[in-house]
């Protein structure tokens, strides 16, 4: 909302504000928006972002990490750490229920 203006005016500093308030909360998608904010101007703090987002399974934080790490902002033991926890927290969401309402949202 407050990044595009949406019902509201623009505001940096409340965007900031909720994104924080949604990553302490546990929302991947607003760490890594943390990250990709951060990026500009401190990558090292943009890169514990995503470390946080893709160990909560965000696939776009797996994509910005393997960006990082081609520029050189992320080691290769980091990125391999990153990679396992986010297999990890992707199977942890893994279940024949959710397998079956995703063939069903599938099928026309």
């Amino acid at each position: 909302m407050y990044h595009n203006g949406q019902g509201v005016e623009k505001d940096r500093g409340k965007e900031i504000y909720h994104l924080e308030e949604a990553a302490i909360g546990g929302h991947p998608k607003a760490r890594h928006n943390l990250g990709c904010i951060e990026e500009d101007g401190n990558e090292e703090r943009a890169v514990k972002h995503w470390i946080i987002a893709a160990a909560q399974g965000n696939n776009d934080s797996i994509k910005a990490l393997m960006n990082a790490f081609r520029r050189g902002f992320v080691s290769k033991d980091d990125l391999a750490a990153a990679l396992r926890a986010h297999q990890a927290a992707v199977e942890e969401t893994k279940s024949p229920q959710r397998e079956a309402a995703d063939r069903k949202m599938r099928s026309p």
